[in-house]
């Protein structure tokens, strides 16, 4: 066997990653199982390096050959509802589902949880993916967040300090108002880091409730005109300048662009004057995580005829009674109505099926 050159050693995660078989991460957990060897001998040693040109690498029997592989990068709009996994044990769909056209074996570079939507890079490239993730680069991520309620002053305030979560303390980098509804609101957050579930974890440790989250850009690389369920195929160089970043994982010699949304920034008003909810009452505590997904699974077990007691206890939202409509002058709705048509009234019976007014008659 020729000797090795030690300027030419990688690690065998690295190689791995290059290679499009999965991320750094992953590939530090197969080596871990014994599913990779190298010349032929399993290795579970963190760390090991290896001679690209020199040494066989395989991974559950399949020779691995950097060179040999095609790199892709693709944009998705992630809809609600599925997983940010390549395999979900539990038989859930996943983004995978979502370009199963592609032969070469792709993954999501980051995650976004079940309930979430937006942007979604997915590639084979394990050295933008490492660029993507790696805290360092601190890439902004920016998020249109529905809460319920409204939002004041000062829990506008409270959300742009930041919180202490289990992990460690998390403030975003801004947050403001782009839209209120009637007993909703949404905003825009921007973070960097990106730990797992942290806007929701940030809102929740704020007293708020999230409704909606939607991931809508990553640096300057945004999913504006992809649809939902739908992705985008970029090139490298396209992705690199859209991150800010250079091949190699070098930063940008010049400051990257951010991401500018076209929603103009509202001040919060002093809403519950309005007789309207506060985004932090404890009313809409029963919308979080564990509540949503306990009703999923009682809509799961029960599609069609579900329990009327398991419904009652698990329902999304109070059940709203629809009034029949009362009799007036007008006469009892559901039998007629009057409306006015260049200036003369006149009167529809709908049991009958025909006008009573003046002119033509018809039938049903």
């Amino acid at each position: 066997m020729a000797k090795k050159s030690t300027a030419k050693l990688v690690r065998l995660h690295k190689f791995m990653a290059d290679c499009g078989v999965c991320s750094r991460r992953k590939a530090e957990e197969m080596i871990a199982q014994g599913l990779v060897q190298v010349n032929g001998e399993p290795v579970s040693e963190m760390g090991h390096k290896i001679d690209p040109l020199v040494d066989q690498v395989a991974v559950n029997g399949q020779i691995l050959e950097k060179d040999h592989v095609q790199k892709i990068y693709l944009l998705l709009n992630k809809p609600r509802g599925y997983m940010t996994t390549v395999h979900d044990p539990e038989g859930r769909k996943t983004v995978m589902d979502l370009c199963q056209e592609f032969n070469e074996r792709l993954y999501p570079v980051g995650r976004l949880d079940y309930l979430s939507e937006g942007l979604l890079i997915m590639t084979n490239d394990g050295e933008i993916a490492h660029q993507i993730m790696h805290p360092r680069f601190n890439l902004e991520k920016v998020y249109e967040v529905k809460l319920f309620g409204a939002l004041s002053p000062a829990l506008l305030a409270k959300l742009r300090q930041g919180a202490q979560l289990e992990d460690g303390f998390v403030k975003p980098h801004r947050v403001r108002i782009l839209q209120m509804l009637a007993n909703k609101t949404w905003i825009e957050m921007r973070i960097g880091e990106g730990k797992n579930r942290e806007i929701r974890r940030l809102c929740e440790a704020c007293g708020l409730t999230v409704d909606k989250l939607r991931r809508v850009a990553i640096g300057n690389i945004s999913i504006e005109g992809i649809q939902v369920g739908h992705y985008k195929q970029v090139s490298q160089k396209e992705l690199l300048r859209g991150l800010g970043l250079q091949k190699g994982g070098r930063p940008a010699t010049t400051a990257p662009k951010t991401y500018q949304s076209p929603k103009k920034t509202l001040r919060p008003g002093k809403r519950e004057r309005l007789g309207l909810t506060a985004a932090n009452d404890k009313k809409f505590y029963k919308f979080r995580r564990e509540y949503y997904f306990a009703t999923l699974k009682a809509r799961d077990k029960h599609p069609l005829s579900p329990n009327p007691e398991e419904t009652k206890k698990l329902s999304l939202g109070a059940t709203t009674k629809i009034a029949a409509p009362k009799s007036s002058k007008l006469g009892k709705a559901s039998r007629s109505t009057k409306f006015k048509a260049g200036g003369k009234a006149k009167k529809l019976n709908f049991a009958k099926g025909k006008r009573s007014s003046k002119g033509s008659r018809f039938k049903r």
